[in-house]
């Protein structure tokens, strides 16, 4: 059986190997160990051996949680950063300033296997977004809104982001992977902001969201699942359905009547998924 689909990356920086292993053990998802922004230039070669001791120890199934986030090809850190990856085996990489196809296939070609995250932070990512989703070995689209509202200028409006996100999210649907991970929100005492980054994120088809606290991780797992009223709709849309003239009348792609409302076909699929998400 496949793992789900993250729906929280933690971020942990990489020269700080003593919080490395409470990273793992929180709730969240999948840990991402910081190589980038997060590391000062004197202590990225430090962060290095710090990320590939910690890694190389760990076992696969707990190795699979964790993401490495190298610095962009166009550092002189860059070519380092894939003796790494390769050195310690990882999974999976986080790719930042995400741009260009060619760059993805050399961290494949560097590392076979690797999945790529390719995070997307600038006007020159977004309009390629497609090409990058369609990329062999990328698995998800991350949309990095700190940077972004940085190349663009922008007024920090949330509405700023409106376009780029469901850019990403029409991307990644049309090449079959998961919902984009939203970015980072950098209130950690308030989860308001964080809840509010995370539905106007939702209503372009996000489905995850990157973190920078634990305190994070359980406000992002509850606010992605549905709610009561929401299941109870789910259920009685499929109870409806258990029948053989319900279930002929949307094989004819016809609809039936559930709660006094019209359901077809792409009704059910939605009760469907919900239910599949309270499983989770």
């Amino acid at each position: 059986m496949s793992r789900p689909d993250p729906r929280s990356y933690l971020f942990v920086p990489g020269d700080r190997p003593e919080r490395f292993d409470k990273a793992l053990a929180s709730a969240a998802d999948a840990v991402i160990l910081d190589l980038e922004d997060a590391v000062a230039a004197v202590n990225k070669a430090g962060a290095r051996e710090a990320v590939a001791a910690w890694l190389k120890a760990l076992a696969p199934e707990a190795r699979a949680r964790c993401v490495v986030r190298v610095n962009d090809e166009d550092t002189a850190h860059f070519e380092a950063d894939l003796a790494l990856l390769q050195a310690c085996g990882a999974a999976q990489v986080m790719l930042p300033k995400a741009e260009r196809v060619q760059t993805v296939a050399r961290l494949r070609t560097a590392c076979t296997g690797i999945a790529v995250l390719a995070l997307i932070e600038t006007a020159r990512g977004v309009l390629r977004a497609e090409a990058l989703a369609e990329a062999p070995g990328v698995v998800r689209l991350v949309f990095g809104t700190i940077d972004f509202a940085l190349d663009m200028n922008l007024s920090g409006d949330p509405i700023g982001f409106d376009h780029a996100a469901s850019r990403l999210a029409l991307a990644s649907r049309a090449a079959g992977l998961p919902g984009p991970v939203a970015g980072v929100t950098p209130d950690i005492q308030d989860t308001e902001p964080l809840l509010a980054d995370l539905q106007r994120a939702r209503a372009h088809g996000f489905t995850a969201k990157l973190c920078i606290h634990p305190a994070q991780v359980l406000p992002i797992h509850r606010a992605l699942q549905p709610s009561s009223a929401e299941l109870d709709w789910a259920r009685r849309v499929v109870a409806a359905m258990h029948g053989g003239v319900q279930e002929a009348a949307l094989g004819a792609g016809g609809a039936v009547q559930v709660d006094g409302r019209m359901v077809d076909k792409p009704v059910l699929l939605r009760a469907q998924a919900l239910l599949a998400r309270e499983r989770r």
